[in-house]
């Protein structure tokens, strides 16, 4: 599932490609007509992200377009005005001068909210690392009160919103915390360090389009190694590395079952914590 920089870089783009300029709002699979036209004609005002959910917000019209793109959505743009429609689009925007076409394709979620919805939707989520209003104090007040694993807590998305498996399992390798430790014994200093290290990280995924988290001594020119080849793009230290060597300390990477998804660590530089009093 994509994460939330791919979300924000997204909204951007399409803030970008079509803030402040007419539309035509379409759909071509048939499944979004009635509320495609909705917004057919209006001027696109912006996209804005909040971890993983998107809205579109357009001038003259209350309601937002809402978009969670799921396992398998992708938003397609094409310098055409209504090119050749492929595949099952369930949104299409299409403006001209200069000519460009939005198609969007496989999202779990598109779906027309009132300004209700959208304030209760923003409400259930937790503090988004690339947002400048995010409040880490709420996060922080969540893991402190938990018996969750941290690395279960940073897939909430109530906690961490937009955090996902990759910046999961990549920060708390960097900071060395044990991914099954109790969310109530980690330290605060080390909060505080991991969610400045998403403030830092995120950002840069957002610019790349693409997941780097290794130091400069780690890269594959300053280790004389090959480029991680992975369809998810970036250099990792642990993510997708299972049974691989660390890139610290050798030692292979180890892989396990947390709450449904894949949990990726070093047995080594994340050794299991041994704290029995909450911090």
């Amino acid at each position: 599932m994509p994460e939330g920089h791919v979300t924000h870089r997204i909204a951007g783009e399409l803030t970008r490609s079509f803030g402040g300029r007419v539309m035509r709002s379409t759909s071509p699979q048939g499944r979004f007509s009635d509320d495609a036209a909705l917004f057919d004609g209006h001027v696109l005002d912006r996209s804005e992200a909040w971890g993983k959910q998107m809205f579109v917000r357009f001038q003259d019209v209350e309601e937002q377009v809402n978009i969670h793109l799921g396992l398998i959505g992708k938003f397609f743009f094409t310098p055409e005005v209504d090119p050749l429609v492929v595949g099952e689009v369930r949104w299409r925007l299409s403006t001209d001068a200069p000519p460009m076409t939005m198609d969007l394709r496989g999202a779990i979620v598109v779906a027309v909210r009132s300004p209700a919805e959208v304030a209760a939707i923003i409400a259930k989520l937790g503090p988004d690392p690339l947002r400048a209003d995010a409040d880490p104090e709420v996060t922080w007040t969540r893991i402190r009160k938990s018996r969750k694993p941290i690395g279960a807590l940073m897939m909430e998305q109530t906690i961490f919103a937009g955090v996902g498996n990759i910046y999961r399992a990549e920060v708390l390798f960097r900071h060395r915390i044990d991914p099954l430790m109790q969310g109530r014994f980690l330290r605060r200093p080390e909060f505080e360090a991991m969610w400045d290290d998403l403030v830092e990280l995120m950002p840069l995924g957002v610019r790349d389009g693409r997941i780097d988290t290794v130091y400069p001594e780690h890269t594959p020119e300053a280790m004389g190694r090959d480029a991680r080849v992975d369809k998810h793009g970036g250099e990792v230290y642990v993510y997708r590395r299972e049974g691989l060597p660390c890139l610290v300390c050798g030692t292979p990477v180890s892989r396990a079952d947390l709450t449904g998804r894949n949990l990726f660590w070093c047995r080594t530089c994340q050794p299991r914590s041994r704290r029995r009093t909450p911090s």
